[in-house]
Protein backbone atom coordinates (compact mmCIF):
# COMPACT_ATOMS: atom_id res chain seq x y z
CA UNK A 1 0.00 0.00 0.00
CA UNK A 2 1.43 3.36 -1.05
CA UNK A 3 1.47 6.01 1.64
CA UNK A 4 -1.14 8.74 1.14
CA UNK A 5 -0.40 12.42 0.61
CA UNK A 6 -2.99 13.22 3.26
CA UNK A 7 -5.29 11.45 5.69
CA UNK A 8 -9.08 11.48 5.62
CA UNK A 9 -10.69 13.67 8.26
CA UNK A 10 -10.74 11.69 11.52
CA UNK A 11 -13.91 9.95 12.64
CA UNK A 12 -14.61 7.40 15.36
CA UNK A 13 -17.38 4.89 14.77
CA UNK A 14 -18.37 1.72 16.60
CA UNK A 15 -17.81 -1.53 14.74
CA UNK A 16 -17.84 -5.20 15.78
CA UNK A 17 -14.76 -7.31 15.09
CA UNK A 18 -13.90 -11.01 15.16
CA UNK A 19 -15.64 -14.17 16.24
CA UNK A 20 -16.45 -12.73 19.66
CA UNK A 21 -17.93 -9.59 18.07
CA UNK A 22 -15.83 -7.14 20.03
CA UNK A 23 -17.35 -3.67 19.92
CA UNK A 24 -14.51 -1.27 19.17
CA UNK A 25 -14.27 2.39 18.23
CA UNK A 26 -12.20 2.77 15.07
CA UNK A 27 -11.67 4.80 11.90
CA UNK A 28 -12.29 2.58 8.88
CA UNK A 29 -11.43 5.32 6.38
CA UNK A 30 -8.01 5.75 7.99
CA UNK A 31 -7.36 2.02 7.72
CA UNK A 32 -8.40 1.87 4.09
CA UNK A 33 -6.30 4.92 3.20
CA UNK A 34 -3.11 4.43 5.24
CA UNK A 35 -3.25 0.86 6.53
CA UNK A 36 -3.17 2.07 10.14
CA UNK A 37 -5.74 0.39 12.35
CA UNK A 38 -6.64 2.29 15.50
CA UNK A 39 -9.11 1.01 18.09
CA UNK A 40 -10.46 1.81 21.53
CA UNK A 41 -11.83 -1.21 23.37
CA UNK A 42 -14.68 -1.62 25.84
CA UNK A 43 -15.41 -4.17 28.54
CA UNK A 44 -17.24 -6.91 26.65
CA UNK A 45 -15.97 -10.02 24.88
CA UNK A 46 -13.18 -11.28 27.13
CA UNK A 47 -12.32 -14.05 29.56
CA UNK A 48 -11.93 -12.17 32.84
CA UNK A 49 -14.47 -12.30 35.65
CA UNK A 50 -15.54 -10.36 38.72
CA UNK A 51 -14.51 -6.68 38.80
CA UNK A 52 -12.30 -7.36 35.75
CA UNK A 53 -15.15 -8.64 33.60
CA UNK A 54 -14.58 -9.23 30.87
CA UNK A 55 -12.06 -7.83 28.35
CA UNK A 56 -9.52 -6.64 30.91
CA UNK A 57 -6.25 -5.85 29.13
CA UNK A 58 -4.25 -4.69 32.17
CA UNK A 59 -1.77 -7.09 33.74
CA UNK A 60 -1.21 -5.04 36.91
CA UNK A 61 -4.67 -5.20 38.52
CA UNK A 62 -4.63 -8.64 40.24
CA UNK A 63 -6.60 -10.32 37.47
CA UNK A 64 -5.69 -13.86 36.44
CA UNK A 65 -2.61 -13.44 34.18
CA UNK A 66 -3.84 -16.22 31.90
CA UNK A 67 -7.13 -14.38 31.38
CA UNK A 68 -5.28 -11.14 30.54
CA UNK A 69 -3.10 -12.91 27.99
CA UNK A 70 -6.19 -14.55 26.49
CA UNK A 71 -7.94 -11.18 26.29
CA UNK A 72 -5.00 -9.60 24.47
CA UNK A 73 -4.92 -12.51 22.04
CA UNK A 74 -8.68 -12.15 21.47
CA UNK A 75 -8.19 -8.48 20.63
CA UNK A 76 -5.33 -9.07 18.22
CA UNK A 77 -7.14 -11.92 16.50
CA UNK A 78 -10.31 -9.83 16.15
CA UNK A 79 -8.29 -7.10 14.44
CA UNK A 80 -6.56 -9.55 12.11
CA UNK A 81 -3.25 -8.96 13.84
CA UNK A 82 -2.66 -12.31 15.49
CA UNK A 83 0.95 -12.46 14.24
CA UNK A 84 1.76 -8.86 15.19
CA UNK A 85 4.38 -8.11 17.83
CA UNK A 86 2.57 -6.48 20.75
CA UNK A 87 4.20 -3.81 22.91
CA UNK A 88 2.44 -3.11 26.23
CA UNK A 89 4.42 -0.66 28.39
CA UNK A 90 4.50 -0.24 32.13
CA UNK A 91 2.63 3.05 32.51
CA UNK A 92 3.94 5.38 35.22
CA UNK A 93 1.96 8.63 34.74
CA UNK A 94 4.95 10.44 33.29
CA UNK A 95 5.88 11.91 29.91
CA UNK A 96 8.48 9.46 28.60
CA UNK A 97 8.05 8.09 25.06
CA UNK A 98 9.63 4.97 23.59
CA UNK A 99 10.29 4.87 19.84
CA UNK A 100 10.12 1.75 17.70
CA UNK A 101 11.88 2.32 14.39
CA UNK A 102 13.24 -1.15 13.61
CA UNK A 103 11.67 -4.59 13.33
CA UNK A 104 14.88 -6.50 14.03
CA UNK A 105 14.41 -8.81 17.00
CA UNK A 106 17.21 -7.20 19.01
CA UNK A 107 15.78 -3.72 18.46
CA UNK A 108 12.26 -4.81 19.42
CA UNK A 109 13.54 -6.59 22.52
CA UNK A 110 15.40 -3.43 23.55
CA UNK A 111 12.25 -1.34 23.01
CA UNK A 112 10.25 -3.79 25.12
CA UNK A 113 12.79 -3.45 27.93
CA UNK A 114 12.56 0.35 27.78
CA UNK A 115 8.78 0.11 27.80
CA UNK A 116 8.90 -2.19 30.82
CA UNK A 117 11.03 0.36 32.68
CA UNK A 118 8.12 2.79 32.54
CA UNK A 119 6.82 4.93 29.68
CA UNK A 120 3.49 6.51 28.83
CA UNK A 121 3.65 6.69 25.05
CA UNK A 122 4.82 4.36 22.31
CA UNK A 123 5.68 5.81 18.87
CA UNK A 124 5.90 3.26 16.05
CA UNK A 125 7.39 3.79 12.58
CA UNK A 126 7.25 0.21 11.29
CA UNK A 127 4.75 -2.34 10.10
CA UNK A 128 3.87 -5.43 12.09
CA UNK A 129 4.18 -3.88 15.57
CA UNK A 130 1.15 -3.00 17.70
CA UNK A 131 1.18 -0.63 20.67
CA UNK A 132 -1.40 -1.23 23.42
CA UNK A 133 -1.89 1.05 26.41
CA UNK A 134 -4.45 0.53 29.16
CA UNK A 135 -6.93 2.85 30.86
CA UNK A 136 -9.62 3.24 33.51
CA UNK A 137 -10.44 7.01 33.51
CA UNK A 138 -7.17 8.46 32.16
CA UNK A 139 -7.17 9.78 28.61
CA UNK A 140 -6.19 7.52 25.69
CA UNK A 141 -4.76 9.37 22.69
CA UNK A 142 -3.72 7.96 19.32
CA UNK A 143 -1.82 10.15 16.85
CA UNK A 144 -1.37 9.15 13.20
CA UNK A 145 0.81 10.80 10.54
CA UNK A 146 0.35 10.48 6.77
CA UNK A 147 3.84 8.92 6.83
CA UNK A 148 2.34 5.86 8.52
CA UNK A 149 3.97 6.65 11.85
CA UNK A 150 1.64 6.51 14.81
CA UNK A 151 1.74 6.79 18.58
CA UNK A 152 -0.45 5.60 21.42
CA UNK A 153 -0.42 7.85 24.49
CA UNK A 154 -1.55 7.49 28.11
CA UNK A 155 -2.45 10.89 29.54
CA UNK A 156 -3.25 10.72 33.21
CA UNK A 157 -3.62 14.10 34.84
CA UNK A 158 0.11 14.27 35.59
CA UNK A 159 1.00 13.36 32.02
CA UNK A 160 -1.59 15.80 30.74
CA UNK A 161 -0.05 18.64 32.77
CA UNK A 162 3.35 17.69 31.30
CA UNK A 163 1.71 17.79 27.83
CA UNK A 164 2.73 14.27 26.90
CA UNK A 165 0.34 14.33 23.92
CA UNK A 166 1.92 17.50 22.51
CA UNK A 167 5.39 16.12 23.17
CA UNK A 168 4.48 13.01 21.20
CA UNK A 169 3.24 15.09 18.27
CA UNK A 170 6.55 16.96 18.20
CA UNK A 171 8.47 13.67 18.25
CA UNK A 172 6.49 12.37 15.27
CA UNK A 173 7.12 15.61 13.36
CA UNK A 174 10.87 15.34 13.99
CA UNK A 175 10.90 11.69 12.95
CA UNK A 176 8.97 12.46 9.77
CA UNK A 177 11.33 15.28 8.86
CA UNK A 178 14.34 13.02 9.41
CA UNK A 179 12.99 10.94 6.53
CA UNK A 180 12.84 14.01 4.32
CA UNK A 181 9.07 13.93 3.91
CA UNK A 182 5.87 15.04 5.64
CA UNK A 183 6.61 16.66 8.98
CA UNK A 184 3.46 18.77 9.28
CA UNK A 185 1.63 18.22 12.56
CA UNK A 186 -1.40 19.98 11.09
CA UNK A 187 -1.89 16.98 8.82
CA UNK A 188 -1.94 14.46 11.69
CA UNK A 189 -5.11 12.76 12.88
CA UNK A 190 -5.57 12.74 16.65
CA UNK A 191 -8.06 10.38 18.29
CA UNK A 192 -9.13 10.76 21.94
CA UNK A 193 -10.77 7.71 23.45
CA UNK A 194 -13.21 7.21 26.34
CA UNK A 195 -12.02 8.90 29.53
CA UNK A 196 -13.35 10.67 32.59
CA UNK A 197 -15.09 13.84 31.40
CA UNK A 198 -15.08 17.26 32.96
CA UNK A 199 -18.33 16.86 34.87
CA UNK A 200 -16.89 13.86 36.74
CA UNK A 201 -13.23 14.85 37.07
CA UNK A 202 -13.23 16.55 40.46
CA UNK A 203 -9.80 17.69 41.67
CA UNK A 204 -8.11 19.56 44.44
CA UNK A 205 -7.31 23.25 44.16
CA UNK A 206 -3.60 22.50 43.63
CA UNK A 207 -4.32 20.35 40.57
CA UNK A 208 -6.64 22.96 39.08
CA UNK A 209 -3.98 25.61 39.63
CA UNK A 210 -1.41 23.52 37.75
CA UNK A 211 -3.75 23.07 34.80
CA UNK A 212 -4.66 26.77 34.73
CA UNK A 213 -1.01 27.78 34.86
CA UNK A 214 -0.07 25.46 32.01
CA UNK A 215 -3.10 25.61 29.68
CA UNK A 216 -5.10 28.66 30.72
CA UNK A 217 -8.51 28.88 32.29
CA UNK A 218 -10.42 27.34 29.36
CA UNK A 219 -9.85 23.91 30.92
CA UNK A 220 -11.11 24.97 34.37
CA UNK A 221 -14.84 24.34 34.48
CA UNK A 222 -15.62 25.57 37.98
CA UNK A 223 -14.26 25.43 41.52
CA UNK A 224 -14.15 21.62 41.46
CA UNK A 225 -13.65 20.30 37.93
CA UNK A 226 -11.00 20.18 35.20
CA UNK A 227 -11.63 19.45 31.52
CA UNK A 228 -8.83 17.07 30.54
CA UNK A 229 -9.92 17.07 26.90
CA UNK A 230 -9.65 20.84 26.60
CA UNK A 231 -6.24 20.82 28.28
CA UNK A 232 -5.07 18.19 25.80
CA UNK A 233 -6.47 20.18 22.88
CA UNK A 234 -4.57 23.29 23.97
CA UNK A 235 -1.32 21.33 24.28
CA UNK A 236 -1.81 19.53 20.98
CA UNK A 237 -2.53 22.76 19.11
CA UNK A 238 0.58 24.33 20.68
CA UNK A 239 2.53 21.42 19.18
CA UNK A 240 1.10 22.16 15.73
CA UNK A 241 -1.89 19.82 15.56
CA UNK A 242 -5.03 21.19 13.92
CA UNK A 243 -7.94 21.54 16.34
CA UNK A 244 -10.39 20.30 13.68
CA UNK A 245 -8.35 17.10 13.30
CA UNK A 246 -8.71 16.18 16.98
CA UNK A 247 -11.71 13.88 17.41
CA UNK A 248 -13.15 12.74 20.75
CA UNK A 249 -15.06 9.51 21.35
CA UNK A 250 -17.58 11.44 23.46
CA UNK A 251 -17.80 8.78 26.18
CA UNK A 252 -17.24 9.38 29.90
CA UNK A 253 -15.86 6.28 31.63
CA UNK A 254 -17.22 7.20 35.07
CA UNK A 255 -20.70 7.70 33.63
CA UNK A 256 -20.65 4.39 31.72
CA UNK A 257 -18.98 1.77 33.97
CA UNK A 258 -21.01 -0.95 32.27
CA UNK A 259 -19.21 -0.23 28.97
CA UNK A 260 -15.80 0.96 30.19
CA UNK A 261 -13.64 0.39 33.23
CA UNK A 262 -13.61 3.32 35.67
CA UNK A 263 -11.28 3.53 38.64
CA UNK A 264 -13.40 6.18 40.30
CA UNK A 265 -16.76 4.51 39.65
CA UNK A 266 -15.49 1.14 40.92
CA UNK A 267 -13.84 2.47 44.06
CA UNK A 268 -10.41 1.46 42.79
CA UNK A 269 -10.80 -2.19 41.84
CA UNK A 270 -11.40 -2.76 38.15
CA UNK A 271 -9.87 -3.88 34.89
CA UNK A 272 -8.46 -1.76 32.09
CA UNK A 273 -9.74 -1.13 28.58
CA UNK A 274 -7.26 -0.27 25.87
CA UNK A 275 -6.11 1.91 23.01
CA UNK A 276 -4.30 -0.01 20.30
CA UNK A 277 -2.78 0.83 16.94
CA UNK A 278 -0.72 -0.94 14.29
CA UNK A 279 0.09 -0.63 10.59
CA UNK A 280 -0.69 -3.65 8.47
CA UNK A 281 2.05 -5.30 6.47
CA UNK A 282 1.94 -4.53 2.77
Amino acid sequence: MALPDSLPAPHLTARRFGARRLLLLTDEALFECAGVRIAFTGREGGKSSGPYSSLNLGSHVDDDPAAVEANRAILLDALGAGDTRLIVPNQVHGDTIVRIDDTASAALDAACRRAADGVDAVAVAVEGVAALLCFADCVPVIVVSPSGRFAVVHAGWRGAVENIAGKTVRLLVEADRSDGAYGDAGAFNVYVGPHIHAECFETGADVRARFAARFGTSCICDELHVDLLEALRVGLVEAGAARDRIVDAGACTKCAPDRYFSYRASGGTCGRHGAIAFRKTR
